[in-house]
């Protein structure tokens, strides 16, 4: 796994402390609400948090914030591939004249 990016992020995405916080909460069995109010952020950001980085092991989800901070990395990497490249159906629609 590459190093874990430890740079502030803009307020709109989740720093690595705020997703330890959210590991530290979850263990002690805090609540989504709960653990946004501690964070100051909106519980749906803490629940799509939570759905898209919890590792099922042994048919319990668990979150971890390295893994979580990892996949966010990840998703985030630039140059990310253009959809026209991608899609053939989708550029030769694009590319179709009026």
């Amino acid at each position: 796994m590459p190093p874990i990016n430890l740079e502030e992020p803009s307020g709109c995405y989740l720093s690595f402390a705020e997703r330890e916080e959210i590991a530290l909460l979850r263990a002690r069995e805090c609540g989504v609400r709960e653990i946004a109010r501690r964070l100051g952020r909106a519980p749906s950001t803490i629940s799509r948090e939570l759905r898209r980085n919890a590792a099922t092991r042994g048919g319990r989800l668990d979150y971890r914030a390295s893994v979580a901070q990892w996949h966010a990395d990840r998703q985030a990497r630039r140059p990310k591939p253009c959809k026209l490249v991608e899609h053939e159906q989708l550029r030769q629609y694009v590319q179709e004249p009026y």
